[in-house]
């Protein structure tokens, strides 16, 4: 039996979070849907939803905490595009660099078009706005931008121990991150799951289009390997 690739499995987990995410949306917009949101709007979910809401309040801090975060990934996706135009000016074209900070720009420009597209699709308003609140766009930012930065790190820390120690910073920021924005009460609880399954997507995907180009590469240079090895014979 054929071992699964890497890519592969990657690509199986970003589909099965974006069907989350679909499912996620048609639920939504199909199931419990009633004029309970702010100031009669409808909500999708309602009972779930707003027994969450009303379990767990608003805070200012935690929203503040959050919004801090969400600039923080921002600054770091800056940073990596910073590195990306550093190597495209050092080598001097486009197609030396380093495929896999192509990939992340390229993911960059999807999550920025997402982000601009629910500003206005209206699934969902906010619990105390009448702003559009699903899927929530800092969980996006959050999870996104700072999950792929720890796969990427290597390109500017070499010292192991501090990446380890960035590595460790990055996933307890997600975490606080995102639990932070979940207790602000700026959102629904179904738009944070809906911004972590639609991060969760684009992340694996990017994951796995960068296995896919490495074990390309593998296999390019198992061949030529191979054909160098039937010449000499």
């Amino acid at each position: 039996m054929t071992k699964m690739k890497r890519s592969t499995k990657f690509f199986i987990g970003s589909a099965v979070m974006a069907g989350a995410f679909v499912l996620m949306i048609f639920l939504l917009l199909f199931v419990d849907r009633k004029a309970v949101g702010f100031e009669g709007t409808m909500l999708g979910l309602s009972w779930i939803n707003k027994s969450i809401f009303d379990a767990v309040g608003t805070s200012g801090v935690a929203k503040i905490i959050s919004e801090i975060i969400g600039y923080f990934s921002i600054l770091v996706a800056l940073f990596f595009v910073g590195v990306f135009v550093y190597q495209w000016i050092k080598n001097k074209s486009l197609k030396k660099v380093d495929r896999s900070l192509l990939n992340l720009m390229l993911f960059y420009v999807v999550i920025g078009i997402l982000y601009v597209l629910f500003l206005f699709v209206k699934i969902n308003y906010r619990p105390e706005e009448m702003e559009p609140s699903f899927p929530s766009s800092h969980t996006l930012l959050i999870i996104s931008i700072l999950g792929s930065a720890i796969f990427y790190l290597h390109f500017v820390i070499k010292n192991k121990n501090l990446l380890n120690i960035c590595l460790i910073c990055l996933l307890a920021l997600i975490l606080f991150g995102v639990t932070c924005r979940f207790l602000s009460g700026v959102h629904w609880f179904t738009d944070i799951l809906g911004g972590i399954f639609l991060s969760g997507a684009l992340f694996f995907l990017l994951i796995g289009l960068n296995n896919l180009f490495g074990e390309k590469q593998q296999e390019e240079q198992k061949n030529s390997s191979d054909h160098k090895v039937s010449n000499s014979k």
